[in-house]
């Protein structure tokens, strides 16, 4: 039993693992910064061209979208003022028929004369 006692003391007593001499402590290491001062310069500069960029390309489209409206409005004018030249060329066929001519010079007061009359050679 003593014996037992003397192995459970010694057992307790003794390390695991044996032990090393302490190390010396290294100097703490100063963090370095994520980025350097120029990174920071040449990455405001690169999110400063690219602002630059996408504000061009807005107004781009701005004056595209502007333009294109400006062009469907023009065609339909064009479209209008085709329409009133159809109607106007039309009006100007039906009031130039040869009958109508001529009642419109009877109501006048217009006879027709034969020896005022000239013949156009036709082209």
């Amino acid at each position: 039993m003593a014996l037992r006692n003397y192995q459970s003391e010694t057992y307790i007593a003794r390390p695991s693992f044996p032990e090393q001499p302490p190390q010396p402590k290294k100097p703490a290491k100063i963090k370095s910064k994520i980025l350097s001062k120029g990174e920071k310069v040449l990455f405001v500069g690169l999110l400063i061209v690219v602002t630059v960029l996408s504000l061009m390309i807005v107004q781009t489209q701005t004056d595209v979208r502007a333009t294109t409206k400006e062009i469907s409005l023009l065609e339909q004018q064009i479209d209008t003022t085709s329409k009133e030249n159809t109607d106007l060329s039309i009006q100007v066929r039906e009031l130039s028929t040869y009958d109508r001519i001529w009642k419109k010079a009877e109501e006048l007061g217009l006879k027709l004369n034969e020896q005022n009359v000239k013949v156009v050679p036709g082209q």
